[in-house]
């Protein structure tokens, strides 16, 4: 069932096939993890965001598109990291030191976080508007296609590789030399 497709998997589960939804959580907790941390800075927090929106998406299930499963799955996860961020009243991403991951770390922006040039970076991220982080992350970190990115963000690619192009320059010109 593994290789079934996301399609195919919410058919069954809507069929009352619900342990299916598991092989779903596999497929996305990752990804979807690294997206909300990458959004909220916290890594606490973002794994709480992941488990809210799976819950949220499996609980409404029945009006998604089935053929768009993913972006409509990351479209709630947006959604619950922004609230997120206006519940706190946060802009910019915070580090403590149990936000900071080992090197080694599976997870390759909390990997960067473990160095001094990686805090910085981090930080500068944090500084972009959330849009531009936002797609950065998708491109830079999850290693996403523009294509996938517009599916996913409901944003044409023209617009994403703007917002990654401005993402870029902006952070060149706050790390200037720095890293």
């Amino acid at each position: 069932m593994e290789s079934a497709s996301d399609a195919e998997l919410v058919g069954m589960v809507l069929d009352g096939q619900t342990g299916r939804y598991e092989v779903l959580v596999r497929r996305y907790q990752d990804t979807m993890y690294r997206h909300a941390f990458g959004m909220v800075g916290d890594a606490d927090a973002a794994a709480d965001l992941v488990q809210d929106s799976l819950v949220k998406a499996y609980t409404r299930l029945g009006t998604c598109d089935p053929d768009r499963f993913a972006a409509w799955l990351f479209r709630i996860l947006r959604n619950r990291c922004k609230d997120w961020l206006k519940s706190r009243r946060r802009r910019d991403v915070s580090l403590t030191d149990q936000d900071v991951a080992a090197p080694g770390s599976a997870d390759p922006l909390r990997a960067l976080e473990a160095g001094e040039a990686g805090r910085v970076i981090v930080e500068a991220l944090g500084r972009l508007p959330e849009g531009q982080r936002e797609a950065f992350l998708m491109k830079h970190v999850e290693g996403r296609s523009y294509e996938e990115m517009a599916g996913m963000l409901g944003a044409g690619v023209s617009a994403l590789k703007m917002r990654v192009m401005r993402a870029r320059e902006a952070l060149q010109a706050m790390l200037g030399d720095q890293v």
